[in-house]
């Protein structure tokens, strides 16, 4: 199934999984992302993980179970 994607733009090398779905609005709280990576709702490039912290670098896409688009994690370009 081909989801709709979300291009999140990052400044540096990679962002956190728990902080990229609250950054892309995928959850309101740090608390509430950490809840929804917990339960196995999130998956990084097609395999559910149950790492909050995990390192999420430009090409990545995340989805999270319920929610109709997924996120492609792209660098910003400097300047």
């Amino acid at each position: 199934m081909n989801l709709p994607e979300e291009i999140i733009e990052i400044s540096g090398e990679f962002i956190k999984l728990d902080s990229l779905l609250k950054f892309a609005g995928f959850t309101d709280t740090g608390g509430m992302a950490k809840t929804v990576i917990a339960l196995g709702k999130v998956s990084v490039n097609g395999e559910v993980c149950l790492m909050r912290g995990k390192k999420i670098r430009e090409g990545d896409v995340v989805t999270v179970e319920g929610v109709d688009a997924a996120i492609r994690v792209k660098t910003r370009e400097e300047r």
